[in-house]
C-alpha cells in the first residue's frame, strides 16, 4: 500500500485499497491524443513550375489533443472519442481538387476541419513533409500547432 499512497495523495493512505486509483486519477492532469502517423496523400502544391500543374505526394503526421473524459470503462460508449477517421478525412477529401501554394496553407486547413468537426478538439499539430523534394532520404517540410481560440 505504501507505494500506491506515495504517488497519490496523503489522503490517499488513509483510504481501501480499492479507492487509491480513484484518487490518483482525480489529481492528475490527463490529456488524450488522437494520431495519425505516415499518411501519405497526393496534393496539388507548390509554387515552382515543376510542382504546379500536378499534385505531389505530402506525408502527414497530425495529432489532436481533446477534452478528456473524467474516466474510461470497457462500456464508455463510441461517442465519448472522436472518430478516428476524421483525421484522415481533414488530410485528404476535405482538400479538395484546389492548389494551395504553400503547404502552410495545407496545414492551416487541417487544423481548422478538425476544429470545425468537433468542440473537443482543444489543440491539433499538423506535421507535413514534401516528399519530391527529398533527395537523399531527408525530411524537408513544417510543423504548425494550433490551439483553438
Amino acid at each position: 500500500m505504501g507505494c500506491r499512497a506515495a504517488r497519490s495523495s496523503p489522503v490517499a493512505a488513509f483510504l481501501p485499497i480499492a479507492l487509491q486509483p480513484v484518487i490518483t486519477r482525480a489529481i492528475m492532469a490527463d490529456s488524450l491524443h488522437l494520431e495519425l502517423v505516415d499518411f501519405v496523400h497526393m496534393v496539388h502544391t507548390g509554387i515552382y513550375s515543376e510542382e504546379t500543374g500536378k499534385p505531389q505526394p505530402l506525408r502527414f503526421t497530425v495529432r489532436a489533443r481533446l477534452k478528456v473524459q473524467p474516466h474510461y470503462d470497457p462500456d464508455t460508449p463510441l461517442d465519448a472519442s472522436k472518430n478516428y477517421m476524421d483525421l484522415k478525412f481533414a488530410c485528404s477529401d476535405s482538400l479538395g481538387k484546389r492548389h494551395y501554394k504553400l503547404i502552410e496553407a495545407v496545414a492551416d486547413h487541417v487544423c481548422d476541419t478538425l476544429f470545425l468537426q468537433d468542440a473537443r478538439v482543444e489543440e491539433v499539430s499538423v506535421r507535413i513533409v514534401k516528399l519530391a523534394l527529398s533527395e537523399a532520404d531527408e525530411e524537408i517540410g513544417i510543423t504548425l500547432l494550433r490551439e483553438r481560440k
